[in-house]
């Protein structure tokens, strides 16, 4: 065997093992695969996130006459930002619901939160203000509603939701979708309730999780991406690509000095 020929053959040999740890099929990266036969029935869409402990709330009242409804809404006075500009509108402090799952507000003192959801608070605010005012209309929001994304994503890190409301599949498009080898069929979600852990695997492969209590994300949830078979193979074998290149010229030289001494 020529020398020539012994390079080529090591060549083919390295470059087939590198194309197979890498290999990840079609199946492997599509999404709900099932949803054309499996999704017969609308997924209802009235989802509230419920409000749990260490929850920051913005609380904010209005009337059509809105005197008498100020006693409610905290404000601090406006301040100077690092441009020397003032801002223009006043800023509504924030409630934080204690361990306990409480927050103190003006005028109604100690006012369970933790358990309800948004609206169910709004609607609570409101019927114990109707002593004092009323029309009030009452906005609750989370403004610390937070998600974090782990593992084979392109862009991982924890993400704001403003609006309170968030899917698997949106928090996911977030950070920029799924690397090709995050494993779609098995994605962890783990979940704090008042500091109470629970996780779940979701497959995202079938259309079965959009009927979990997993599909909307609550507050804190964090969101695992597992590598897939081909991506294991892969970081194995480039963590022991030095050595396979070592026993592969080691094996190449004693082919060589053979080749010579047999001429």
């Amino acid at each position: 065997m020529g020398k020539i020929t012994l390079l080529k053959f090591s060549f083919i040999v390295l470059a087939t093992v590198i194309f197979t740890s890498s290999c990840v099929s079609k199946k492997d990266i599509i999404y709900v695969q099932d949803i054309d036969t499996a999704l017969s029935e609308s997924q209802s869409s009235k989802y509230d996130a419920v409000i749990t402990n260490d929850d920051i709330l913005k609380i904010i009242v209005t009337s059509e006459n809105m005197e008498s409804v100020q006693p409610f809404n905290k404000v601090v006075s406006p301040v100077v930002n690092q441009e020397l500009s003032i801002r223009s509108q006043e800023t509504l402090q924030s409630y934080l619901v204690d361990d306990e799952g409480f927050i103190n507000y003006p005028l109604l003192g100690k006012v369970k939160a933790s358990g309800y959801t948004r609206i169910e608070l709004q609607d609570h605010l409101k019927n114990e203000m109707l002593k004092y005012v009323k029309d009030a209309v009452v906005d609750v929001r989370i403004i610390n509603y937070k998600i974090t994304l782990l593992g084979e994503v392109n862009r991982p890190g924890t993400y704001s939701v403003d609006d309170n409301r968030i899917t698997l599949l949106q928090a996911i498009g977030l950070a920029g979708d799924l690397t090709v080898y995050g494993r779609r069929d098995n994605i962890v979600v783990i979940r704090d309730m008042n500091g109470i852990q629970t996780s779940t695997r979701v497959n995202l492969t079938s259309t079965d999780f959009i009927y979990s209590p997993f599909y909307y994300l609550n507050q804190n949830d964090t969101i695992i991406v597992e590598p897939n078979g081909a991506q294991i193979q892969a970081s194995g074998f480039n963590r022991n690509i030095s050595v396979y290149v070592s026993i592969a010229s080691l094996l190449l030289t004693t082919v060589v000095v053979f080749s010579n001494l047999n001429k």
